[in-house]
């Protein structure tokens, strides 16, 4: 017969922990530990407390700081798993020295650090300019879509606020009724039964008037929520800075975050949430963003000129183009059709597309006379515009009648795309006057700019992948702009 060793769970057994040992040079840990302690000025806390004479002894602001940037870095984002790790967890019970602050404690050093978290962060920065972490000469900009502590169902317009308040009172309305006809029930077994429905039916009304109640709350103190196009958005209920928007996962609500990334060791210079889907205009803020973090850490405010800076093409936009002009960068943001410019981007299908002999406009006759084109088949595209203007190029388009081209045997040669109607052809006749636009992708086209755009991924890209699938920061645990950028921050 097999024999094993004895074991007793009911024993009691004292393990010595010298909290100074679990903190080792060269580790996560240490490196907080060390920075929260000898460098990051907590002073700016102060403030915040009133127990000089009276009160609670209240925890440090540096064994906070520290559990919360520990947790944060292992993908503990919940407050209570954090404080679940303060009393379970040898290393968090070093960087907390012992101390089990709660989770309310927590989230509420969290929640309100939007005076203090910006100093902090420069802090950090400045740490990283001094250890040399820093190049200067290449930046590259990108953001991820997380979802927001906010339903999208909550999501509309103010008319829909309006019309989903008329039904929930209906509906108010409806169940009252109902419930008068049973109250009207003289026989025992109705009235047995009806307690019971009647019972669920005032929870139900309850629920709908806590409901309308919210709504008429907002509609009350919100007005019609404007874009940038000026006319209204959706808002939301439960965060209304917070906006729905596409993402990888589907349509979500929630903020699109930012952040600048140094290209030397990846050093975030700059982050911030914003509560808009499309990155139309959100290189100016970054940019002011990122220069005044740089000033606070000593440098010149001239300290992104003539700097080498990259973006996706959902950056490209007038806004964008034209700040990065005024601060003399080297920018390489392409449109949205670069890839197809570039044959390095051409599948096999594509080839094969490339090798149909199609018809190109020297195979359409030009009649100056009525300013008209006539096709190999002999069918007419009549001028509709005298100027459209595509990416920076002035055309002047001619359209055929589709009822024409419906059942042309040309039609394989002649029209690209399958679920097109009728034949268009525009036809360039000039470039507009110092277009951005068109210079930038005449930029990053060129030989240079194929060469400097594709490293962007190689520095940002694994940042955000870091961030989400390393730290698990998939999700916004707070609400308001404010409030989500501290956590952004600190992330």
């Amino acid at each position: 017969m097999a024999k094993y060793k004895h074991y007793d769970y009911s024993q009691s057994v004292l393990i010595p922990v010298c909290l100074d040992e679990q903190l080792t040079p060269g580790t996560l840990e240490f490196a907080i530990h060390t920075l929260v302690e000898e460098q990051i000025d907590t002073s700016i806390f102060e403030n915040r407390y009133h127990n000089d004479e009276t009160g609670r002894l209240a925890y440090d602001p540096k064994i906070l700081l520290k559990v919360v940037l520990f947790g944060y870095s292992r993908g503990l984002i919940s407050s209570r798993k954090i404080e679940r790790a303060c009393r379970e967890n040898v290393t968090f019970m070093a960087l907390s020295c012992g101390q089990q602050p709660d989770h309310s404690t927590i989230a509420a050093f969290v929640s309100t650090m939007k005076e203090e978290i910006l100093p902090l962060f420069r802090d950090v920065l400045l740490v990283c300019e001094e250890e040399n972490l820093l190049g200067g000469t290449f930046f590259a900009l990108d953001g991820c879509k997380l979802s927001s502590n906010a339903s999208k169902e909550c999501s509309g317009k103010i008319s829909d606020f309006q019309k989903k308040k008329e039904k929930i009172e209906n509906s108010i309305g409806q169940l009252l009724e109902e419930q008068v006809e049973e109250d009207n029930k003289d026989d025992k077994q109705g009235k047995d039964e009806g307690s019971r429905s009647i019972s669920k039916r005032k929870k139900q009304i309850e629920r709908l008037k806590k409901k309308a109640e919210r709504i008429e709350g907002f509609l009350r103190d919100n007005s019609a929520k404007i874009g940038k196009q000026g006319r209204e958005i959706q808002s939301n209920i439960t965060d209304n800075e917070s906006c729905k928007m596409k993402s990888s996962h589907g349509i979500i609500q929630g903020y699109n975050g930012q952040a600048l990334v140094d290209n030397k060791h990846q050093v975030i210079l700059h982050a911030e949430a914003f509560g808009e889907a499309q990155d139309h205009h959100l290189i100016p803020p970054m940019l002011d963003g990122a220069k005044e973090n740089m000033v606070a850490i000593g440098q010149e405010g001239d300290y992104f000129e003539g700097a080498i800076f990259t973006a996706d093409s959902n950056y490209h936009d007038p806004t964008n183009l034209n700040k990065c002009e005024e601060e003399k960068l080297d920018a390489y943001i392409p449109d949205n059709r670069f890839r197809n410019r570039d044959p390095r981007f051409q599948t096999e299908k594509e080839k094969r597309r490339r090798r149909v002999d199609r018809f190109t406009l020297k195979d359409f006759q030009h009649n100056e006379e009525s300013d008209e084109y006539l096709c190999p088949n002999g069918k007419l595209l009549k001028l509709v515009a005298k100027k459209a203007i595509m990416d920076g190029v002035i055309y002047r388009r001619y359209v055929a009648h589709k009822d024409e081209c419906k059942g042309c045997e040309m039609k394989v040669k002649c029209i690209r795309r399958k679920d097109a109607k009728r034949r268009i052809i525009n036809v360039p006749v000039g470039a507009v006057p110092g277009n951005i636009s068109k210079a930038m992708a005449e930029k990053v086209d060129s030989e240079k700019g194929r060469r400097i755009y594709p490293q962007r991924m190689a520095i940002v890209e694994p940042v955000f992948a870091n961030i989400e699938t390393h730290k698990g920061m998939n999700r916004f645990t707070l609400r308001e702009k404010i409030k989500v950028n501290i956590q952004w921050l600190v992330e």
